[in-house]
């Protein structure tokens, strides 16, 4: 009996290692998505700003404009007063962030009683930010800010034409901006 069950359970073994080999790719499948074109930008989206630039604490809702004849990327509040800027050569890079977030709602209502509000707390959405990475050319100050955008199409459009007006280098899902190297560091003997 014991042997029976021996080669039955290595049978059953061996089907599931098996099933556990790696699979291929279809090669066309990828370089299709990879190739899926951006369209470009409107010159002006709703954004709200989260925070990172020195001297804006508070997080509001306005307009990211491409502000070209001065080559930066302008926020304007809901009165569209320009709040803030990035001059374009200062932006170092560029990614698109997408995190899951539960709403406040969602979060008062899981705490109700008696087990209804359970299923609130597995309510959550997609938020989408736009983070910069920084360094101002006058104070030599380095930072990190970002701005919540509608969706990822919106998204998409501003980074890619973010990427090419202030000359940055794809890096997979980010955007870079090479560093020159003609530029030697004297700090180090």
């Amino acid at each position: 009996m014991r042997v029976i069950a021996v080669l039955l359970l290595s049978l059953l073994m061996s089907i599931a290692a098996f099933a556990q080999r790696p699979r291929t790719i279809d090669a066309s499948a990828t370089t299709a998505s990879s190739t899926t074109a951006v369209a470009p930008a409107p010159q002006t989206v709703k954004a709200k700003y989260e925070g990172g630039v020195f001297g804006h604490n508070n997080t509001m809702n306005g307009t990211l404009s491409f502000d070209d004849d001065n080559r930066r990327l302008l926020f304007r509040n809901k009165q569209q007063k320009e709040v803030l800027f990035i001059p374009y050569d200062a932006v170092t890079s560029a990614f698109a962030d997408t995190q899951k977030r539960r709403p406040a709602a969602a979060t008062a209502a899981s705490h109700i009683p008696f087990y209804i509000g359970i299923p609130f707390g597995f309510i959550k959405t997609t938020v989408r930010y736009l983070t910069l990475q920084y360094t101002d050319p006058d104070s030599r100050a380095s930072g990190m800010t970002s701005f919540k955008l509608e969706n990822k199409e919106i998204l998409a459009s501003v980074l890619k034409t973010l990427a090419e007006k202030a000359e940055l280098t794809a890096r997979g899902e980010v955007y870079i901006k090479k560093r020159d190297d003609t530029v030697v560091d004297k700090t180090i003997p």
